[in-house]
């Protein structure tokens, strides 16, 4: 693979108030932020000559050099895993991902992951994460099925994690909630922030943390449950499952918040369809991963057809 070029830029009057690594953001799409940063970082560029800082503030007039540096290879490492992809193009696959498979490695987790899958069935994703996780612009839990983007360039991957920064993402998933839920349609805003005793869970009890956006309209009622759509503004973890049980009604069969056991091996939680921006055309594409055969049997024969 040849070098990767020298690149120079001339900050305009415009340009005057960005941080560098906005500037840069807008200037050279093609890369991630991330990598922007780390070049910035390590002296790879230059504003006037001189190393700065990402947080550098442009004032309008610098010469800015850039040095690329190659690309490190992946840590993630392709794996012949079997996955339900609903759609691909240049830019972005979207995955229809089953309860129990982890995103990409972490802590205990090095393999059989769906990013060592993806990598198996197309060899590259997009590098603006963490190298153990290529193309991952957001992410689902392990135990909650339905669909999920991937980037496949930089500059998808950077589109799209604006998208979701900037709410511009519509995420829709489908629940089965415990009780009765009374209002036919709900919203909750209350802050979510790290459980201070069980490191595991999240709570929205203490009046403090990250804004989240929760809101929900009821699909059917029965005597024990209620199964609802939820939609979400903003992607705090364990979003969904931490806003119902501060409401009273935990996602059936989630323990962790609260929810009575089940044999059912999962939480009713299915991320039901999303609608989002195509980074290289504009246009509006909304996909939906049908509910896993698992759910729907735990809706028609668990719930419909029984007495709960």
């Amino acid at each position: 693979m040849p070098p990767l070029q020298r690149l120079s830029i001339t900050a305009s009057g415009e340009d005057a108030g960005q941080r560098l690594d906005q500037l840069l953001q807008t200037k050279l799409p093609e890369f991630s932020r991330s990598r922007l940063q780390d070049w910035i970082k390590n002296g790879r560029v230059l504003v006037n000559g001189v190393a700065q800082k990402p947080s550098s503030v442009i004032r309008g007039g610098e010469q800015i050099e850039v040095e690329p540096a190659e690309l490190q290879p992946l840590r993630a490492y392709a794996e012949d895993i079997p996955v339900d992809i609903l759609y691909a193009d240049a830019d972005v696959i979207a995955v229809n991902k089953p309860a129990g498979l982890v995103v990409h490695a972490g802590a205990g987790q090095h393999s059989g992951t769906l990013v060592n899958a993806l990598l198996h069935k197309f060899q590259t994703l997009s590098c603006g994460s963490a190298e153990e996780r290529p193309g991952i612009v957001h992410r689902i839990d392990k135990e909650t099925s339905g669909v999920l983007l991937v980037a496949r360039t930089d500059a998808a991957h950077r589109s799209l994690a604006e998208q979701f920064s900037g709410r511009q993402v519509e995420k829709t998933y489908l629940a089965l909630v415990q009780g009765r839920v009374a209002q036919n349609e709900g919203r909750i805003t209350t802050p979510i922030t790290r459980d201070p005793v069980r490191r595991t869970r999240m709570t929205a009890r203490l009046g403090h943390g990250r804004i989240a956006l929760t809101t929900y309209k009821v699909l059917e009622r029965f005597a024990r449950f209620t199964y609802v759509e939820v939609k979400i503004g903003t992607g705090r973890t364990h979003q969904i499952r931490v806003h119902m049980a501060s409401i009273g009604h935990p996602v059936a069969g989630d323990t962790l918040y609260g929810a009575a056991g089940t044999d059912r091996g999962r939480f009713f939680l299915h991320a039901w369809k999303i609608r989002f921006t195509s980074p290289s055309t504009g246009q509006l594409i909304e996909l939906e991963a049908p509910l896993p055969p698992e759910l729907s049997d735990w809706l028609h024969n668990g719930v419909r057809n029984s007495l709960a």
